[in-house]
């Protein structure tokens, strides 16, 4: 078995800083922790990972490649202390699903960000690489997400602020499924096997929903059982 111990450990400690591309579009970051972890059966946004938090971990990850981050959460949900520039919004709607989340998130972005980095808070493998080159796939499309067989990651994908007005229709006729937004929009539909060349292992795309996963992502970071 491939264990990234090392790796993981070093980014445990580490920001990789990118630096845009020249005319690369000004992009932004959205976090989604505002489920219920029901599965988990505790907040996955303040699960422990190694020396961090989940929910600081991701931020400090998306962080390294895009400005600014907006956290989308729960109305009364509690956070764990985050860096003074994030900005935390609160989903009115609470647990309506991540395309309620996203319209939050877009909304919030300030003049001249023009798109943003959709990921969820229990992604504690996420690879800076990862993110740049999602964001390299936009181009000019409306969105772009990353596509295994006939499924999508839709909190792994970039997205246009310009969708606010179809998000809000789609929620307004009770269509709340992000595939409906994939379909019905400019979509650059991403194959998972073109990240293999910044993610061989596709371990930004292991998200934790239960404890058994929780404790995947723990031996393969080389953390050992929480």
């Amino acid at each position: 078995m491939k264990v990234w111990a090392s790796g993981y450990n070093t980014v445990m400690n580490e920001t990789h800083h990118f630096t845009p591309a020249p005319g690369q579009l000004p992009t932004g970051g959205i976090i989604l922790c505002g489920g219920r972890s029901s599965r988990m059966g505790v907040p996955k946004c303040s699960l422990p990972f190694g020396n961090e938090l989940m929910l600081p971990r991701i931020v400090r990850l998306v962080s390294s490649v895009v400005s600014p981050i907006i956290v989308v959460a729960a109305p009364d949900q509690e956070l764990p202390e985050l860096p003074g520039d994030v900005v935390i919004v609160r989903d009115r709607d609470a647990h309506q699903g991540p395309l309620n989340g996203m319209k939050y998130g877009l909304e919030a972005l300030p003049e001249g960000i023009e798109a943003a980095y959709l990921s969820s808070c229990d992604v504690p493998l996420l690879m800076p690489e990862f993110i740049s080159a999602m964001i390299g796939h936009l181009g000019h499309y409306d969105l772009a997400v990353p596509q295994e067989e006939q499924f999508f990651h839709p909190l792994a994908g970039v997205y246009r602020k310009s969708l606010v007005p179809k998000i809000r229709d789609l929620i307004e006729t009770k269509r709340m499924r992000p595939l409906f937004l994939i379909e019905e929009s400019r979509s650059h539909r991403v194959d998972v096997e073109e990240l293999r060349t910044v993610d061989p292992e596709l371990h930004s795309l292991k998200n934790v929903n239960s404890p058994e996963d929780y404790q995947a992502v723990l031996t393969i970071a080389g953390l050992g059982v929480s």
